[in-house]
């Protein structure tokens, strides 16, 4: 056990100068090493290194690297998800970064599956490092090397580096049986290892840490909190300030003046069926660039064409080298599909070379439209936007001279032929497609991405997968981001923001170390009562997060016949009249019974056609739950309620976005300054005579969090075993 570090060592002084790590990074990994060396770790109880999606974490854990060689430690064994394509990313990665430590002969650098067998002494007393994949021959091969081949390597001070470590962890998805035990195997030889290792530390490393600080053994539930198996020690990735992640997707898009705003573009979910397999019957390749059943994929297309054509005018105009780009089109795990999709993307390239070379009015057409996409989102920063004919001409010269390149990237050879000598993938092309499913996930690192066309759509969304995916976060200039769109269903992005909501609550809770207190999950039982849940069992497309202030109401609704709905209206009114004589548009709040309230959130449903998604019975359930948090008994049961009448709110907003804050600036701030102990219901009185509506009144509910309360994950449904 060491009581202080030597942080001047030849490892980590050749790290630092050679990564330029600034102080909140330098703290970061000393922290990690002096815990490593001082905690004992285990599988069951590992080192914790939590980043988010592309933070930077393999930056991080090569410095931990360089700093554990320093202080004692004389191999490291680094486990990588098991394809031969993030393996061989790892490899790369560690050749550069140690580069300088290997022509010096100071270390050694072994992919295990082609570990020599005759080794000088000269060579094993070097430091060395070993990548691993997760899986069983990989596994045999490093006991093969440790405990016969090399038996003194077994008494060695060895850190045991996990990656992606959720990946080989039980986490929410409902495993097949075969692969439970397939999973329990790989764990049991890194268990097996590390006893038999006469000295070893324990670190994984992840982003999406729910399997790990979620496990489903030995879950306790006092009350209605679960309270985690806390690994030994965590320590946090720092997140630099060109971090972009789930907060800039899906928070700060609602923000009309953030570039952010202008990200999402709607796919019809139609157009992915399209996209699965080829028929004439529906869609003919032919008719690519006139086509509406391809007209989100063309679009993106084009976007990313003259996206990537702005970026390099800005490029050349400052004086720089132009940058390359990437987009990514993820939707299917089927080869098939992606000979489709392949098939698709080079029709609609070819035939916009044919109109671009005509000079015909289609082309001008289509290039203007993605200019005038764009040129929302580049306005609101400080980058120059050069002039549309300026653009014409440089997206002519990309098809003329064959910029945009299309590549499948479908299985292990075709990632290992991709990679370039860092480990990523190989942008050959000024404007670069790829085309892929499974193996475009976690670790693959996909430089200068300004395009994310995504529909995985799985029967059930597994959290850590899903996040996974996100390739579109990560460090990403302002400039880059202002032509970056992401292209997926409204459905699909629903599934994601919760999900980001999710990961934000418990991430939230790792970082100020409340998990010690548990995290709230609960349900509804067939009795109608909430009740806690394990989180193991969570549909994670099916939540609901609360936190302290969070807003919930419905968006995108459609309203039924006034027929259907007059008495529904009628009943509420008279509910509120009950509790507030006061008929003017602005009345005072009051406090209502939890009955009432939600004998009015199911009137409200019984206005919205069948099939929207909004779920009163989680709107009911967060009302019951809510209402009970209050210390003061007399509140218990209670809420507040706001009433707004002779409201006017559009459906769509005017640049076609579907409205999703019908409550004011002030209403907003009223409702959380008196939503402390128990929550706030805005009920907005529509008059639905404006766009959108059918021209008949209806209440349009908003439901505000208290600002005391403990965040809750409320499970709308479970999986059954």
């Amino acid at each position: 056990m060491l009581n202080t570090l030597n942080n001047s060592g030849t490892f980590y002084t050749y790290s630092k100068r050679k990564n330029e790590f600034d102080q909140q990074m330098q703290s970061c990994i000393e922290e990690t090493v002096y815990n490593l060396s001082r905690n004992h770790t285990s599988i069951d109880r590992p080192g914790m290194l939590l980043g988010k999606i592309q933070s930077g974490k393999t930056r991080t854990f090569l410095g931990v690297m360089a700093l554990a060689f320093d202080n004692q430690y004389d191999i490291v064994v680094i486990l990588t998800k098991g394809t031969k394509a993030l393996a061989q990313q790892t490899l790369e990665r560690l050749k550069v970064e140690f580069k300088g430590m290997m022509d010096q002969d100071l270390i050694q650098i072994f992919d295990i599956m082609v570990f020599p067998n005759n080794l000088t002494k000269y060579e094993l007393d070097q430091k060395l490092v070993f990548v691993v994949k997760k899986e069983i021959k990989n596994m045999a091969r490093l006991h093969e090397a440790f405990f016969e081949t090399y038996p003194k390597l077994a008494g060695k001070r060895i850190l045991i580096i996990d990656d992606e470590a959720d990946f080989a962890s039980v986490g929410f998805e409902k495993r097949k049986e075969e692969e439970q035990l397939k999973i329990k195997k790989i764990a049991g030889k890194i268990d097996e290892f590390r006893q038999k290792a006469a000295s070893s530390s324990f670190l994984q490393v992840t982003a999406t840490p729910y399997s790990l600080y979620l496990q489903p053994e030995d879950i306790e539930i006092e009350g209605m909190v679960f309270r985690p198996i806390k690994p030994a020690f965590t320590v946090l990735v720092p997140i630099h300030d060109k971090y972009i992640g789930g907060d800039y997707y899906f928070q700060e898009s609602v923000n009309e003046d953030s570039i952010a705003y202008h990200l999402f573009d709607e796919v019809d979910v139609n157009e992915l069926q399209v996209l699965k397999k080829q028929d004439r019957r529906v869609f003919k390749i032919e008719d690519c660039l006139v086509s509406p059943k391809v007209q989100s994929l063309r679009n993106a297309i084009v976007n990313f064409l003259v996206g990537g054509c702005i970026r390099r005018i800005q490029g050349r105009t400052l004086g720089n080298i132009p940058k390359k780009f990437s987009f990514i089109i993820h939707t299917e795990q089927n080869k098939a599909a992606h000979e489709w999709q392949e098939s698709i993307i080079f029709a609609i390239k070819d035939y916009l070379s044919e109109e671009c070379k005509k000079d015909t009015s289609l082309f001008k057409q289509l290039i203007k439209k993605a200019y005038s996409n764009l040129k929302n989102s580049i306005t609101l920063i400080d980058s120059l936007l050069p002039d549309l004919d300026v653009v014409l001409e440089e997206a002519k010269e990309a098809l003329n001279r064959d910029f945009i390149m299309i590549t499948k990237v479908n299985s292990e050879k075709d990632v290992n032929e991709l990679l370039d000598e860092s480990g990523q993938l190989k942008l050959r092309t000024p404007l670069n497609i790829f085309i892929g499913g499974q193996i475009l996930d976690r670790g693959i690192t996909i430089g200068n991405l300004i395009g994310f066309y995504y529909g995985r759509r799985p029967k059930t969304f597994q959290q850590d997968t899903v996040l996974q995916h996100s390739r579109m976060y990560g460090a990403r200039p302002l400039e880059d981001l202002s032509v970056t769109r992401f292209y997926t269903t409204t459905d699909i992005y629903s599934v994601m923001k919760r999900m980001h909501e999710f990961d934000s609550a418990l991430r939230e809770a790792f970082e100020k170390g409340t998990n010690d207190n548990g995290v709230i999950f609960i349900q509804r039982d067939i009795s109608n009562q909430i009740i806690p849940c394990s989180p193991n069992k969570i549909l994670l497309a099916n939540t609901t997060t609360l936190k302290p202030g969070t807003r919930l109401l419905p968006v995108g609704f459609e309203l039924r016949p006034k027929t259907y709905t007059q008495k529904s209206l009628a009943a509420i009114d008279k509910i509120i009249d009950q509790y507030c004589i006061d008929k003017g548009n602005t009345p005072a709040p009051f406090l209502i019974d939890l009955s009432d309230a939600t004998k009015i959130a199911w009137k409200i449903s019984e206005a919205f056609e069948e099939g929207y998604s909004w779920d009163p019975n989680t709107f009911a359930a967060s009302l019951d739950y809510l209402t009970s948090l209050t210390k003061d008994n007399s509140r218990k049961g209670k809420l507040w309620v706001i009433v707004r009448r002779n409201r006017d709110i559009a459906r769509v907003k005017a640049d076609g976005r579907l409205e999703n804050s019908p409550d004011s600036y002030q209403e907003k701030g009223l409702a959380r300054d008196i939503a402390t102990d128990i929550p706030a219901l805005i009920l907005l009185r529509q008059n639905g005579t404006t766009a959108g509506w059918n021209g008949h009144p209806f209440y349009w509910p908003v439901l505000v969090a208290p600002k005391h309360m403990q965040t809750v994950v409320f499970a709308n449904n479970l999986y059954t075993d």
